[in-house]
């Protein structure tokens, strides 16, 4: 029987303030996965400036590329196609992503695939689960996005669950600038945490009448921040780490309720995580807790693979390969890009 011919594809992800190229084998097998991390430029302002991480993909794009080529071992004219996140994101940044991966498909005559942020790191969980098919259920959480999604198959999914307001990786940034912990919010969290007790206080968990699986996190941020200014104004002793672990708590138990429930609703048998807030240590104690009480088996990318990084993007875009999927060049960046419109 002939072997089927090896898939292999350079993907490119700039849709916030990592540089990220790969090639990927198969949808499963990273070759290579380069990274240019952006985070201590943007830590004097708190978060990320949309412009001075356009001018800093645009200075490291070409570098990143040659990086994950010469580590992939694959020449250029030897790769399958050429994948690139086209949304959602900063505008700036992901035409940065878009416009190389135009000319890379032009220049060197490969198809070109744009591949949704999320779906991208959805298929993250291919990458280190090789057993893993659709469907099953999977909890999203990044700084924009919060979603339970039932992934039917390779490219079809159908969002069971939103956040109404912030996501659950902006509360957390939102929280940590207000603590004075710097950025990125959701790791200082998270160690920060460790140190403190749980149980301290007493924050609140939204419930959305009639969609008992959508989220809301602003009326918990909000009372966070009403807690450490009152007791500011009345020059009361703050404990960070209480607030930080009871915040992180009362989010934690919000998103494991709403996993429980999505379980018992759609009768899946198997659970991922994915995002950047899924490097959470905690959180994916609680949620894997939670699937084992449930009967369900549990799946996690490891915390190199939540945040933004290519080798997903190149993961999601085998799929689409397969599926027939050619964008030409009049592909354009969708900072607004819906999981739905794919």
């Amino acid at each position: 029987m002939k072997k089927e011919k090896d898939i292999s594809i350079l993907a490119i992800e700039t849709s916030c303030d990592e540089t990220g190229a790969a090639v990927v084998r198969n949808g499963r097998e990273v070759l290579s996965n380069i990274i240019y991390s952006q985070i201590d430029l943007h830590k004097e302002y708190g978060g990320v400036v949309p412009e001075i991480a356009s001018r800093k993909h645009i200075e490291k794009i070409n570098q990143v590329i040659e990086a994950a080529l010469d580590k992939g071992g694959i020449p250029l004219t030897e790769l399958s196609a050429v994948a690139v996140t086209y949304g959602p994101g900063l505008v700036g940044a992901l035409l940065v992503g878009v416009a190389e991966a135009k000319a890379i498909s032009y220049g060197a005559g490969l198809p070109l695939i744009g591949v949704h942020h999320i779906e991208g790191h959805i298929s993250a969980n291919y990458i280190e689960h090789v057993t893993l098919e659709p469907p099953f259920l999977c909890l999203i959480v990044s700084g924009g996005h919060t979603h339970l999604v039932e992934v039917k198959n390779y490219g079809k999914y159908d969002i069971i669950g939103r956040t109404r307001d912030d996501a659950a990786g902006e509360a957390f940034d939102k929280v940590a600038r207000a603590l004075g912990l710097g950025y990125p919010g959701g790791p200082n969290i998270d160690k920060l945490s460790k140190e403190g007790d749980e149980n301290a206080i007493s924050f609140p968990k939204a419930k959305i009448a009639g969609a008992p699986l959508d989220f809301s996190f602003s009326g918990l941020k909000s009372a966070v921040l009403n807690y450490l200014n009152v007791h500011e104004r009345k020059g009361e002793k703050i404990v960070k780490a209480d607030v930080a672990a009871s915040f992180q708590k009362s989010v934690i138990e919000v998103l494991t309720e709403h996993v429980i429930e999505g379980i018992k609703m759609t009768g899946m048998k198997k659970l991922a995580i994915a995002g950047g807030v899924a490097a959470n240590s905690s959180l994916r104690k609680a949620v894997e807790k939670a699937c084992m009480e449930c009967g369900v088996s549990f799946y996690s990318p490891s915390p190199a693979f939540c945040t933004d990084n290519a080798a997903m993007i190149g993961a999601a875009a085998y799929y689409q390969f397969q599926k027939g999927t050619r964008h030409g060049l009049s592909l354009n960046a969708v900072p607004n890009l819906k999981l739905e419109d794919i």
